[in-house]
């Protein structure tokens, strides 16, 4: 039964509340040991306390909150690519089996990087002068790091690469589209601080989600771009191959040609080919 006129628009309003609350819950549940160091941390009092609950959450994060999180980007992805009425627990628990190790691997190495750059802030911080200016520098690499995170999802739940790969094109997004990367990472911060400060009933249900769809969704646009220019310049050297060929053998050209835009784009061996379900 299809509902029209005002009753439609609630419910698919509705539909989309349910939707985003069903894959934040299970977000949470598949990553609870993270969260739950998460709350405990938010309860520490001492310094040490800080340090250890940080420490332990770095631990935790690859095995816990990046292949809950890549799950998650799974389902978003399907939503933003048209289909959305994907069943969401099996959309899910498919996009946490089939990311596991390259999520969690590619945990381990943003773990690594942020627990580095936590100790050069801290560093970096208590000194003076010249080396407390480089303080700046490491809060400009860590936002490079969170952007590139984001993008690491996105790609990886959308192109079928190797983990390296991922994170290469991860970086290179975020460094080749900083309009794009800067307007995520600005309504990202927004998400999670009106979650954390105004409204923290958004956590269980709707942070997670709605951060992997405005990432997803940036993403998609940027994937969107980078498609046109491939296929532009796979079009102009289709049209050289078939000038180079001469009037005289128009039939050889028109073949070169078709034969060309047939093949894979040079650059698709680079961002990968979509994943297909």
């Amino acid at each position: 039964m299809e509902f029209r006129g005002i009753m439609g628009g609630f419910y698919r309003i509705s539909e989309w509340i349910m939707r985003l609350s069903v894959i934040n819950v299970l977000w949470v549940i598949c990553a609870f040991p993270f969260f739950l160091v998460g709350l405990l941390l938010l309860q520490a009092q001492s310094t040490d306390q800080v340090l250890q609950s940080f420490l332990l959450l770095a631990i935790l994060a690859p095995f816990t909150l990046f292949p809950s999180t890549a799950a998650m980007f799974t389902v978003a992805r399907k939503w933003l690519t048209g289909e959305e009425d994907a069943p969401l627990f099996k959309t899910f628990f498919r996009g946490y089996k089939e990311n596991f190790v390259q999520s969690m691997v590619g945990g381990l190495i943003y773990a690594l990087l942020g627990v580095i750059l936590y100790t050069n802030f801290r560093f970096y911080g208590s000194q003076t002068g010249t080396f407390g200016i480089l303080r700046f520098l490491v809060m400009s690499l860590t936002v490079l790091l969170m952007i590139s995170m984001f993008h690491f999802f996105s790609i990886m739940s959308h192109l079928h690469m190797k983990l390296f790969q991922i994170v290469k094109n991860a970086l290179l997004i975020t460094i080749g589209n900083p309009i794009r990367s800067l307007s995520m990472i600005v309504l990202n911060g927004v998400v999670i601080y009106v979650s954390f400060t105004k409204f923290t009933f958004l956590i269980p249900f709707f942070m997670g989600s709605l951060i992997a769809v405005i990432s997803f969704w940036h993403f998609n646009l940027i994937f969107g771009k980078l498609q046109e220019k491939q296929q532009e310049l796979a079009n102009k050297e289709a049209e050289a191959l078939a000038e180079q060929e001469g009037s005289d053998e128009s039939g050889d050209g028109d073949k070169a040609a078709v034969q060309a835009l047939e093949e894979p784009e040079h650059d698709s061996r680079e961002f990968g080919h979509t994943k297909k379900e």
